[in-house]
């Protein structure tokens, strides 16, 4: 047997070896690959989260300047009321 071909045979206990080593990499790549995935569903998530907050938000907002104009408008309504009052008087 020449050198050239012993140091090209594998022993049984070098390709256990490798074999889980291949076997430890397939477990990494599934873990990472899942934990992608639940990562994306969250970010997706978030996204649709701020989304609605960003509609509600807007909403609110809208709201808040309508009840502003009809706070001003019955705030001269009044104080036309007192004036008209004032002049009763």
């Amino acid at each position: 047997m020449s050198s050239s071909t012993v140091s090209s045979t594998i022993s049984v206990d070098e390709f256990q070896a490798l074999e889980q080593k291949v076997l430890r990499a397939v477990e990494i790549v599934k873990r990472e690959r899942e934990a992608r995935a639940t990562a994306e569903a969250e970010v997706a998530s978030l996204r649709a989260q701020l989304a609605e907050s960003q509609s509600l938000s807007t909403m609110v907002e809208s709201e808040l300047t309508t009840l502003t104009k009809e706070r001003e408008a019955v705030r001269q309504r009044v104080e036309k009321m007192l004036q008209q009052m004032d002049e009763l008087l």
